[in-house]
């Protein structure tokens, strides 16, 4: 059956994603990915790319980092045929966990990973839906090497490339499908 609508293109994506200003804070423009979400197209070509760039390095887990990376963790890691492994914010990991406390733009956080996630030799990759400044993503990647596993790469569908936050983890592959 041939197929009437043209194929979504890599440049379309950021067509998807809609500005919401002075969220959540004024002066802020908050890119709404839920626009994306919703469009199957949309959502299939970022889930591909993303899977495409990481097809070779041998994935065992796909680490997802609560919320939306839950979303593009597990899509990826059923792509890659790899284990999906969800970095929590405290409290909301049943089992034994280790945690880290890292710094925000307004405070502090902790984020939680099980203790038993991954073996020591695991080839980890760990996805977000947004990279900004980089320290959420800096204090997950400093929790799975405390397991002892190895970073094959770091995944976004979005990149705000102003925040410089790709300076932070300048010691790793990162890849972001969409940049600002």
């Amino acid at each position: 059956m041939a197929m009437n609508k043209k194929a979504l293109r890599k440049s379309d994506l950021k067509n998807h994603i809609r500005d919401i200003p002075d969220f959540p804070k004024e002066g802020i423009i908050f890119k709404d990915i839920t626009t994306l979400l919703k469009d199957k197209d949309a959502l299939r070509k970022s889930i591909d790319l993303l899977a495409a760039k990481f097809r070779k390095e041998k994935i065992d887990s796909v680490v997802g980092v609560e919320a939306r990376g839950f979303i593009f963790g597990a899509a990826l890691a059923y792509k890659l045929r790899a284990g999906f492994v969800p970095v929590r914010k405290k409290g909301k990991l049943p089992y034994k966990t280790r945690s880290i406390t890292y710094e925000l733009e307004y405070g502090k956080d902790v984020l939680e990973i099980h203790e038993d996630a991954f073996g020591p030799k695991a080839r980890v990759l760990i996805v977000d839906d947004l990279l900004a400044t980089g320290g959420t993503i800096q204090a997950v990647c400093q929790l799975v090497r405390e397991q002892g596993a190895t970073i094959a790469g770091v995944a976004f569908l979005v990149e705000l490339k102003f925040l410089h936050g790709k300076e932070r983890l300048k010691d790793l592959p990162v890849y972001s499908v969409i940049k600002y």
